[in-house]
This record gives C-alpha cells, structure tokens and sequence, in this order.
C-alpha cells in the first residue's frame, strides 16, 4: 500500500523552513562600518587617445630571453595641460603598473619578426621606480589592433618631433632678433660717439680762444711804464 507518510514529513520540512526564512523586523547593527576612500591613479589629468587589452613582454639581457610583465590594457595618455602623451600598461587583475614612459620624438616601433599581432619598441621607462633602458614587445589579440596601436604610437612620436623642430625655429628666430637688436644699439652708440667729440672739440676751441683772449688783455690793462 502506498503511504502519504514522506509527503507529510517532507510538507513539514518546507513550513519549518519557511517560517525560518520569515523577516522577524530584527535590525542588526554592522560590527565595522566602511568608509568610501578616494582611489587615485595618477591619469586624473589626462585622456586617453588609444586603450587596448594586450600582454607585455621586456626583453631580459641578463637570460637572453622575453620575460613577460603582465596581461592588461595598454593606454595612450594627453595630459590636458601639457599636452604630453606617455604610454601607460597595468596588469588586469592588480592593477599594477607594467609600463609608464613619454612617447618622444624620434621613437619608432616596428612589427616584431614573425607575428603580425605583436610590435617591438625601445622606450626609457619608469615603472620600477627609476628610468630604465627597456626593449618591449606587445602582444594583441588580432592584427588590426597591432596596427592601430603601431599607427597611433607613430603619430605621437612625429608630432613631438614637429613640436621640437618649431621650437628650435622659435628660439632661432628669437637668437636673431637679440642679435638684431644689439646691433642697432652698437650702430646708435657709434652714430653718438663722432656728434659727442665734436660736441667736446668746439668746447675746447673755445675755452681756448678766451685763455688767448685774456692773455692778449693783460698788457693792455697794466698799460706803459714811466
């Protein structure tokens, strides 16, 4: 014969788990109350012109070998004020920085040999804490982000490259209109000095005719002897 005896058992099982699941109106105060903490990372002041998950390699003279730096996002960033581009990479999980240099002028990168996905660049980077002579090598997940990053990497290191050479015109044109000016002021000087002698010529002339003048008095004014 069949039994109903589990489907009570089990009926009674469900109302004395839901009469523990009931909100009895208790509130219970937390232990630790947390605070929201500002986090800053250092790109408050800049944008970003290039963002692309990567993975980063540097090249190790001491092994001879890629050693890698981390898995993360690769960015470009313009800092409002200044208008520098420096590279920045963090690893995904921790955040920690992989890579943190300027993009200056006469920077290239290059694909590296054999793998359309990566590029290879020189760089003299800071993400230990001290500038560092460093090879890197990065890695995309297709082709076209390869050529993006290459192609934007390339722009930053030709317009720095403009910006110098428009400096130098500047500071040219600046040194030859010094020159210009200084000598004019020479030329003015050696305009005055010929006007400044005459000046003292006819002086001279003339306190040396009233010295003459008086000399030739003297007899005059003592007159005849007796």
């Amino acid at each position: 014969m069949a039994t109903n005896e589990p489907e009570h058992e089990h009926r009674d099982e469900e109302e004395a788990g839901a009469n523990e699941d009931e909100d009895t109106g208790a509130q219970v105060a937390p232990i630790v109350r947390l605070e929201e903490v500002a986090v800053t990372t250092g790109e408050e002041d800049e944008d970003a012109v290039l963002d692309l998950k990567s993975k980063l390699y540097r090249f190790d003279k001491d092994a001879n070998q890629w050693k890698e730096r981390g898995a993360g996002t690769v960015k470009l960033l313009k800092h409002k004020n200044t208008g520098k581009i420096r590279l920045v990479m963090r690893q995904s999980k921790t955040l920690k920085i992989c890579a943190n240099h300027l993009v200056k002028s006469g920077m290239t990168v290059q694909e590296h040999v054999g793998n359309e996905k990566s590029c290879v660049w020189h760089a003299r980077d800071f993400a230990d804490g001290e500038l560092k002579d460093e090879l890197f090598c990065i890695r995309f997940a297709s082709i076209e982000n390869c050529k993006t990053f290459m192609q934007k990497f390339k722009e930053v290191a030709e317009s720095e490259e403009e910006k110098e050479e428009s400096k130098d015109a500047s500071d040219a044109a600046g040194l030859l209109e010094k020159l210009t000016v200084e000598e004019k002021k020479t030329e003015e000087k050696t305009e005055e000095k010929p006007v400044e002698k005459v000046k003292s010529e006819v002086e001279e002339t003339k306190k040396s005719e009233v010295e003459k003048a008086g000399e030739e008095k003297k007899p005059e004014e003592t007159g005849p002897s007796t």
